[in-house]
C-alpha cells in the first residue's frame, strides 16, 4: 500500500516498469459525489469533465489522456453506479457497464471523510464481473478528513477485497496523484501511445459546450431538478467577419414549473447561466461566444425511451 499523503501532482516523467512505454484504459467507479470528474479533471491537467456536488452530474463515458515520459493513460470517467429509479438510470448503468468490460484498470473510490457504506459495498461487489481489470482502491478527499480518519477508512477499504494497490489522495490538493499514476502505469499494458501527444480527450466540441451549459444551469439548483435538466446544441457558427463563435442551445426540463425556475424572474437566473457557461466555453474555442439558450419543456424525458434517444442517451 503507498504511504502518507506526500504532495505532488500528475506531471512528471512516472515511467512504466522496466522502462517499457505502456498506455491502457483506467475507469474510475464509485458512488455518485466521489470525485471522479474531478481527479480525472486533476490527472488530465485541464477540464475535461463537468463537476458538481449534484448526484448523477456524468452522463457519459468521457475520456481524459494523460500523457507521460513513458506511458499514456486514458482515463475515462462514468456516471456513479446507482440503484435506478429511472429509464436514464438503467441507461446510466448499463454504459457503466459496458464501459468497465473494456478498461484495463478500475479505481474504485471511496472518500475518505464518508464511512463505507451499502453502496459502496454494492458498487464492490459488481467489479467481480470485470475479472479481466485489475482493481485499484482510491481513497479520495484526504484534505477533508483527519489522519485518523484517513487511516480508518484504509483499514475499512482494504477488506472489501484484494487490490493491486490502495492510493490515498486529493485531486483538488495535488496529494498523491503522482502515486497513483506510478501505480496505474504499472497495471497497463505495454502498448505505443494510442492517442496523439497533443490529445486532451476525445470529446467532441459540441458535447463540451453542451456540458458546460449544463453544468452552469446545475449551480444552485435544488432537490429534483438537476436530474431533469439535459442540453443539445442546435447549431456552432464561426463568424469569419470577426472574432466571435455563435452557439444555439436547448435547455430541456421535464415540467413547466422547472422552465419558470431556470429562467427566474425576468430572466435573471437564466442570464447568469449565460455568463457561467460562456466564462467555460470562451478558453476552449479561443474566441468571444454569443451563447443563446432556449429553455423547452420535454415532460419527463427521463422516462421516455423516445425522447431519451432525442436527447443522445
Amino acid at each position: 500500500m503507498p504511504g502518507g499523503a506526500a504532495g505532488g501532482d500528475a506531471s512528471g516523467g512516472v515511467g512504466g516498469a522496466g522502462g517499457e512505454f505502456r498506455a491502457g484504459f483506467v475507469s474510475f467507479v464509485g458512488r455518485p459525489n466521489v470525485g471522479k470528474s474531478t481527479l480525472t479533471n486533476a490527472l488530465v491537467g485541464q477540464k475535461v469533465a463537468i463537476t458538481s456536488p449534484k448526484p448523477q452530474t456524468t452522463r457519459h463515458a468521457i475520456r481524459g489522456i494523460l500523457h507521460q515520459k513513458n506511458g499514456q493513460l486514458i482515463l475515462v470517467d462514468t456516471p456513479g453506479i446507482h440503484r435506478p429509479r429511472t429509464l436514464l438510470g438503467e441507461r446510466l448503468n448499463s454504459l457503466v457497464q459496458s464501459t468497465l468490460g473494456d478498461v484495463d484498470v478500475i479505481g474504485f473510490c471511496v472518500p475518505a471523510n464518508e464511512k463505507v457504506g451499502p453502496g459502496d459495498r454494492f458498487i464492490n461487489e459488481q467489479l467481480d464481473a470485470y475479472p479481466r481489470a485489475k482493481k485499484v482502491a482510491i481513497v479520495t478527499k484526504v484534505d477533508a478528513a483527519s489522519r485518523r480518519t484517513v487511516a480508518e477508512q484504509l483499514i475499512a477499504v482494504s477488506e472489501l477485497r484484494e487490490w493491486e494497490a490502495i492510493v490515498p489522495l486529493s485531486a483538488t490538493s495535488s496529494i498523491q496523484l503522482d502515486t497513483l499514476v506510478s501505480e496505474l502505469l504499472k497495471l497497463v499494458p505495454v502498448s505505443p501511445p494510442l492517442y496523439p501527444a497533443d490529445a486532451v480527450t476525445d470529446e467532441l466540441l459540441e458535447s463540451r459546450i453542451s456540458e458546460f451549459i449544463r453544468e452552469a444551469a446545475l449551480e444552485g439548483v435544488t432537490e429534483e431538478l438537476p436530474h431533469s435538466l439535459a442540453v443539445t446544441i442546435d447549431d456552432i457558427i464561426e463568424r469569419d467577419d470577426r472574432e466571435l463563435v455563435e452557439v444555439y442551445a436547448n435547455l430541456f426540463v421535464e415540467r413547466d414549473s422547472q422552465k419558470g425556475i431556470i429562467i427566474g424572474h425576468n430572466g435573471s437566473r437564466l442570464r447568469d447561466v449565460g455568463v457561467r457557461a460562456r466564462a467555460q466555453i470562451e478558453p476552449l474555442v479561443g474566441k468571444k461566444v454569443f451563447l443563446s439558450i432556449r429553455v423547452k419543456v420535454a415532460r419527463d424525458w427521463q422516462r421516455d425511451p423516445k425522447q431519451l434517444g432525442r436527447l443522445g442517451f
